[in-house]
């Protein structure tokens, strides 16, 4: 059975099309105007192992929150239709990945409610190119929101900017990765006690 979610947000602001597979190669097409933006999604994908196709146009002649906030959404309302009924999958998925001096902790549960626990450090460069340091954050309440899961990420420490952003999301991807990958143990088995995900 493909798990595939195709979303499209169009607003005055932006016009979104986001497209995952979910048991993808890690097939990565993604182009949103924002370079660094770009670059992490191209890692959500490649360590997620989902093909991701990702096309927003955005009023980026203001700035990039809209585009990178509509984004988001489109990516966690897609992610949400892609898992569909959810039957038979690990559900929880958890991955700590070192980048340099950083390190990233990431715990998902795909429990169906959305809950965003994020620490970072605080003192750390505001702008990596166009990309607004603090929307970091934004992205994930966005994903969450949208994709109806319960995200926790930590990076207890770190130094450099680009570091602190990137390893949240290759470790986001891999969290992702392992809670949505079906378990050959619990084939047709919805992975809850209350019999609802």
């Amino acid at each position: 059975m493909s798990r595939v979610g195709r979303v499209e947000r169009n607003t005055k602001e932006t016009s979104v099309v986001v497209e995952i597979d979910l048991d993808g190669s890690g097939k990565v097409d993604v182009s949103t105007g924002v370079g660094f933006y770009d670059h992490m999604l191209d890692q959500l994908g490649r360590h997620g192992l989902f093909d991701l196709t990702v096309k927003t146009e955005g009023d980026l002649h203001i700035d990039s929150h809209h585009t990178i906030e509509d984004t988001a959404l489109a990516l966690g309302a897609a992610f949400k239709q892609a898992l569909g009924d959810k039957v038979g999958i690990y559900r929880f998925g958890n991955c700590t990945v070192p980048l340099d001096e950083s390190l990233a902790q990431v715990t998902v549960d795909l429990s169906g409610r959305p809950y965003l626990v994020h620490t970072e450090p605080e003192k750390m460069a505001p702008m990596i190119g166009e990309y607004d340091t603090t929307m970091t954050r934004h992205i994930l309440e966005s994903f969450v929101a949208q994709a109806q899961i319960a995200l926790h990420v930590h990076v207890p420490y770190g130094r450099n900017a680009h570091h602190i952003v990137e390893c949240q999301f290759k470790a986001l991807a891999r969290a992702l990765r392992y809670a949505s990958e079906r378990d050959p143990r619990a084939a047709g088995i919805l992975p809850s006690t209350k019999g609802a995900l």
